[in-house]
């Protein structure tokens, strides 16, 4: 990823004043002028990344993605969509949709498929590109990594032979621009900080160490020009998608005193908070910022400590100690004097392992021991790390498994999912909503003692789970009781490895892996559960006796090729029915399939046994000396090998040596047709019984394979292409020679010297 940077923000704005701005979506943008900003403390950088051909939409692996960091402190940025499309009458404007989202791919459902049971799946903000070029504004966006999918429209259910049919490419390409200031000022807790607004807004941050429970920010003395009132507009947070929970409020209060509370802030990171005057563009605003942080005191429980006693004790002392401040933040951390202090520990902390077991696939679990002690007093809180940059791309799973003699019928475990800091307002609401993150709830009773989520592509950041016993009905039940909760949290590529009917494939964008589902048989959905087109166990069968019996046809052209003592072509032709059989076999998804072999070399073998076979049928009609015959048997046999290799589902790379075989053909005919001054072959019969319907078959089949094949009828049309081209190739074969007997090989197998005579040698025998 490329990177400029330029003080000033007027340099690159001038030079793309002739980009066009029209974009689609749910999300506040903005237009900006050439110079939004003329302010010293504001420099601009530009990051781009190579551009990528587009495909049609028919699974995740169809959208191309595009991952980006912005940096720290950034008050805007600015994504230019860029698209080129080729020339030709194929190439016709398309909508192109573009999706973003912060922190990990975005989940996209283009197709209209449903997700499994108990996913969590926020809608994807998007546009649509009508235009070869687009732009979307975001101001004041979260610092880490974004990311961009494109895609072109829903892909036809129609299968094209590659090269066949003419296509068009469309290249995308994003650029991030970004303007983030130099000059911040950092906001302390409990020290007032003095500001003055008069043209420009005023950039603040406030680092929030761990186990922080509440901020509050205070705006005191504000005064406009020497009267009272406050026109200031606070915006506290960054931008994220799809969902922004930017906190923005207006201080118009005329007392001057103006607060805002926000429980539970991202924790052990670094707040954005922009203040901007709303008075007129020459008032002057002065007023003095507060910051106010009430400690959390958490109770780390560990293996070493004694249960429900020393639990009990702990929690209740006054006297319990906060984590030690952090030493590369100064007096921000909760250790400081600056903090509020709380009263008795409002949280239970179970330390967690995280155990790393393949790509994409991580296993949290409490450190010695499998249940986790829920009680009413404070709530149960695991931290899973996943703040990685890699475990975004998988989905993480939550299993919840109560044990039922410890839950009543008044008894009720909350459970909440959050990032970046943990849900601790359960005696208040169950909604689990923190200051800037809208987390999954979850309940367990005595009804329903089991609870699963599935949260696909998780932001990358700590997540946490939290767990508190609640009595709804009556409180006073609550107080001695205590619930044991196992925990099953896993972060996997796939879900249930996509289930029977489909394939989990890992992706890759530079160093960045993810992983997607590609469905079979019909299946359809995120990980392959949407049965909605599924074909059912009888039609997978159908279709496998369809695809594998139909290849049976063959049986005639090698029984026309032994009568006739063509053992090469019979044996090409038994090569092609045998590996064509198994290969549909084992191209079939869920309960109709058997491998003999690895997929790959199945269908490697078909290929090649297919384009042999038509090889060796054109050059035989062409009748050939033996010796000529056989050379360009193998010769042919040797560059199909060759050029499979290269582009297994190029359609050049059968269809040349294809050609050329049939210019021998034809010229070898001709040739007989000017020595002989007669037309070649001679008879009618054979044009009517034999040619003919061997041409028809064969061009049918063409037809039918190029064009006439979809992902409904693949079945049908695919056998019908084994029929028509093992018919063609039966009635295309030469008749025997003249001085040759039918089934002369199997006549001749009592000789143990030699199995076939060649009567070519009598020609030379003296006598």
């Amino acid at each position: 990823m490329g990177r400029v940077s330029v003080q000033g923000t007027c340099v690159w704005w001038r030079a793309l004043s002739g980009v066009p701005r029209t974009v689609s979506g749910t999300f506040s943008l903005f237009h900006l002028t050439l110079c939004p900003w003329r302010d010293v403390r504001l420099v601009s950088e530009h990051f781009s990344q190579s551009p990528q051909k587009l495909s049609f939409y028919s699974w995740y692996g169809s959208a191309r993605l595009f991952r980006f960091r912005v940096p720290p402190d950034t008050v805007l940025l600015r994504w230019l969509l860029q698209v080129s499309r080729g020339s030709g009458p194929a190439c016709a404007s398309v909508e192109i949709t573009v999706y973003f989202r912060y922190g990990a791919p975005p989940v996209i459902n283009p197709l209209g498929t449903s997700f499994p049971a108990n996913s969590s799946v926020q809608s994807p903000f998007f546009i649509k590109m009508l235009d070869s070029n687009a732009s979307l504004n975001i101001s004041h966006p979260a610092a880490g990594d974004w990311f961009v999918a494109a895609h072109l429209p829903t892909a036809s259910q129609k299968i094209e032979v590659k090269g066949f049919v003419p296509t068009c490419a469309y290249v995308f390409q994003p650029d991030m621009l970004v303007v983030r200031t130099v000059e911040v000022s950092i906001l302390e807790p409990d020290i007032p900080l003095p500001q003055t607004l008069l043209s420009h807004p005023s950039y603040l941050k406030i680092f929030i160490p761990e186990y922080t429970q509440e901020l509050q920010l205070e705006l005191q003395g504000c005064v406009a020009n020497g009267s009272l009132g406050c026109p200031v507009r606070l915006t506290v947070g960054a931008a994220t998608l799809p969902r922004n929970f930017q906190k923005v409020f207006m201080c118009v209060s005329p007392t001057g005193a103006c607060r805002l509370l926000l429980p539970s802030p991202p924790w052990d990171r670094w707040l954005q908070v922009t203040a901007k005057s709303l008075a007129g563009p020459r008032v002057l605003v002065a007023f003095q910022v507060v910051a106010a942080l009430t400690a959390c005191r958490p109770w780390n429980l560990n293996f070493q400590h004694l249960p429900q006693s020393s639990l009990n004790e702990s929690c209740n002392a006054s006297t319990g100690l906060l984590p030690p401040r952090p030493a590369d933040h100064g007096d921000h951390g909760l250790g400081g004097s600056s903090r509020r202090h709380g009263g008795p520990c409002c949280l239970t902390s179970y330390p967690v392992i995280r155990e790393d077991l393949d790509v994409v696939s991580v296993r949290f679990w409490p450190v010695d021991r499998v249940w986790v002690q829920v009680r009413p007093t404070t709530p149960s809180v695991m931290r899973l790390y996943m703040d990685t940059g890699m475990d975004s791309g998988g989905s993480l799973t939550v299993s919840l498994r109560a044990n039922k003699t410890g839950i009543t019928n008044s008894t009720l475990v909350a459970v909440c999912v959050n990032a970046a800091s943990p849900f601790l307002g359960f005696r208040t609401s169950l909604n689990c909503t923190t200051a800037f993150f809208q987390g999954s709830p979850l309940t367990l009773s005595a009804a329903s003692h089991k609870a699963d989520l599935i949260i696909p592509y998780p932001e990358t950041d700590n997540w946490y789970l939290s767990l508190q016993l609640v009595c709804p009905e009556s409180p006073e039940e609550c107080e001695q009781a205590s619930v044991l909760v196992e925990t099953t949290l896993t972060l996997v590529p796939c879900l249930n490895d996509c289930g029977p009917y489909g394939q989990c494939v890992l992706l890759r964008r530079h160093s960045y892996l993810y992983a997607g589902c590609s469905c079979k048989a019909g299946w359809r959905g995120w990980s392959c559960t949407d049965n909605s087109t599924a074909q059912t166990v009888a039609q997978q069968r159908v279709a496998a006796l369809l695809l594998t019996l139909s290849n049976l046809m063959f049986l005639a052209p090698i029984a026309v090729s032994v009568h006739r003592s063509l053992l090469v072509e019979a044996s090409v032709y038994a090569y092609t029915m045998f590996f064509s059989t198994f290969y549909h076999a084992c191209d079939q998804p869920g309960e109709a399939v058997l491998c003999i072999l690895g997929y790959d070399t199945l269908q490697y073998c078909d290929f090649l046994g297919s384009g042999v076979s038509i090889w060796v049928t054109i050059l035989c009609m062409a009748r050939l000396k033996a010796a000529q015959k056989h050379v360009l048997f193998l010769l042919g046999t040797l560059i199909f090998a060759m050029s499979l290799q290269l582009d297994r589902r190029g359609a050049w790379n059968m269809m040349g040596p294809c050609l050329f075989a049939f210019v021998v053909m034809v010229t070898m005919w001709v040739y007989r047709c000017g020595h002989r001054r007669h037309c070649y072959p001679t008879s009618w019969q054979r044009w009517a019984f034999y040619l003919l319907p061997g041409i028809s078959m064969a061009a049918l089949g063409i037809a039918i394979y190029t064009s006439m094949m979809t992902s409904d009828n693949y079945y049908y049309t695919h056998s019908l292409w084994h029929v028509l081209l093992a018919g063609s190739a039966a009635c295309l074969l030469p008749p025997r020679e003249e001085h040759t007997k039918p089934w002369a090989c199997s006549q001749k197998l009592t000789c143990h010297y030699q199995i076939c005579k060649n009567h070519r040698e009598d020609l030379y025998t003296v006598t």
